[in-house]
């Protein structure tokens, strides 16, 4: 029976290695052959792989070098990990290496990761939705190499007032500000600018949309931080969720009210 071919594309995490999942740490500790982003990846994670995997920094390859590398290596046995960081469904550039994969007849399973805007709200110790204030996120990237769609300027997004997630922003922050503000964002509203998160070097810069370019240029942080900007950053002003409300009956418990009025009749 012919070998399945396969290749596991992997979410690595923020940074932090206790932070890959226990399916990504298997098949790491499996691979024969890792291909990783090396210039997002903690190293430390590859720590982990055995002594004999080779290992590629797919940060000096081109798209058909990464996707030849991958399909030779499955076509003769060998396990494959293609390692992203965080999760490899945000910016992570993996569907065109999965459907050139798919038409050499090569299978792809993915891997789920922890992203970094995930990591970065643990961090910060704040829930991204929070009743009264926000129920939607919006993960957005303003244009650079790859130009934001004109229906998805900033200035347009910042228009819904949600709690909004920038990556790949910080080194155009003053750009990124004068939209925001352009876009119907109060100049009060809280920012914060993570840098490396869950990495040991994390660096955090809270402040406001007026204020915050000016603090981030003194830090010199450049590239690899996310941008979180919303009234989910202030502390309290938000209503109590319903979830736990005493008084609220749903599915698996009964209001204390409810429990009252069964037990009175």
């Amino acid at each position: 029976m012919r070998k399945l071919e396969k290749v596991f594309f992997v979410g690595a995490g923020p940074g932090d290695p206790e932070l890959l999942t226990l399916k990504g740490l298997r098949l790491l500790k499996q691979a024969d052959v890792i291909v990783y982003t090396g210039s997002l990846i903690n190293p430390s994670i590859l720590d982990s792989a055995k002594p004999s995997a080779q290992k590629y920094d797919s940060a000096v390859m081109h798209l058909d070098e990464i996707v030849g590398l991958l399909a030779q290596s499955v076509k003769v046995g060998k396990c494959v990990v293609r390692l992203c960081a965080g999760d490899p469904s945000v910016y992570g550039a993996t569907q065109e290496q999965i459907d050139i994969l798919k038409v050499q007849g090569i299978e792809c399973e993915v891997v789920a990761g922890v992203s970094s805007f995930l990591a970065a709200a643990a961090s910060l110790r704040k829930e991204l939705t929070l009743p009264g204030v926000s129920q939607t996120v919006i993960i957005t990237r303003p244009g650079g190499r790859t130009p934001a769609l004109k229906s998805e300027s900033l200035k347009r997004l910042a228009e819904h007032g949600a709690t909004m997630v920038i990556f790949l922003g910080v080194r155009q922050i003053r750009r990124l500000c004068k939209e925001l503000v352009e876009g119907g964002y109060p100049g009060n509203t809280p920012v914060a600018v993570l840098y490396k998160v869950t990495w040991p070097e994390e660096t955090i810069i809270k402040g406001t949309i007026d204020n915050i370019a000016a603090k981030v240029e003194r830090s010199r942080i450049s590239k690899m931080a996310i941008v979180i900007v919303g009234r989910i950053l202030s502390e309290g002003g938000f209503s109590r969720s319903k979830l736990y409300d005493p008084l609220f009956t749903h599915a698996h418990r009964k209001g204390v009210n409810q429990r009252s009025k069964e037990a009175s009749q």
